[in-house]
């Protein structure tokens, strides 16, 4: 509806308003609803597989989601670019609750390399505020800032901490594309743009890599993971 003309005929107080409405029906009026139903089914799901269950709750979700999710003993999935509190810009990883997945992209995200290029404003205060460094942040990512994000992720409070190839990759600027805007797996908005990554290195090339092996067992080592 926000998206149609006829919102954008209202004036700011009927958009406030209108708004309102749309938040209390969408996302509190029907919370009971959608947490009875959610604990109809999703227990028999839960219970029929001895894996960890992990939700995506990121985004505006309904308020009964985290209620499910502590009854179930859902892990909830942790973005730093995406925070859960509405007062941050950037999620403080120390904060991240032990019952989670941390990560940097997803499959329908930019990549780390990507993400740093898409808005540079965006990135200087993360650079700044987040990583604790001064003057300008660099551009595009070099390998060792991106080992410093990675790392400082793998060191978080999560239970798992599950990371893209794409991101690993970063770390290491010989072996990484030469192109970040090819590592993107896929863009949900654009029907055109879908599931198109394949990656460059075989298994066994990576393998054979010894230094980025080393690189990435010292930075498992040095995180307990």
């Amino acid at each position: 509806m926000q998206f149609d003309f006829i919102y954008e005929s209202l004036s700011d107080h009927e958009k406030y308003v209108f708004n309102k409405l749309y938040n209390d029906y969408y996302y509190r009026r029907n919370n009971q609803f959608w947490y009875h139903e959610a604990m109809r089914k999703l227990p028999l799901l839960v219970e029929a597989t001895r894996m960890l269950v992990c939700a995506e709750d990121l985004g505006m979700v309904p308020d009964c989601v985290p209620w499910v999710m502590n009854e179930l003993r859902i892990l909830s999935l942790e973005l730093q670019s995406m925070p859960k509190d509405p007062s941050v810009r950037f999620g403080h990883l120390s904060r991240n609750p032990y019952r989670s997945v941390s990560t940097i992209s997803s499959h329908d995200m930019p990549t780390l390399r990507q993400w740093w290029d898409e808005d540079h404003e965006r990135t200087q205060s993360y650079y700044n505020t987040m990583l604790y460094r001064g003057g300008e942040a660099p551009h595009p990512l070099p390998g060792w800032l991106a080992r410093d994000i990675v790392s400082r992720h793998l060191t978080c409070p999560s239970m798992l901490c599950i990371l893209s190839i794409q991101d690993w990759l970063a770390i290491d600027e010989r072996i990484r594309l030469a192109d970040a805007n090819a590592e993107r797996i896929n863009i949900p908005a654009n029907p055109r743009h879908y599931w198109r990554y394949r990656m460059h290195l075989t298994i066994e090339q990576l393998i054979s890599d010894h230094k980025f092996c080393d690189n990435i067992a010292e930075l498992v080592s040095q995180s307990g993971r």
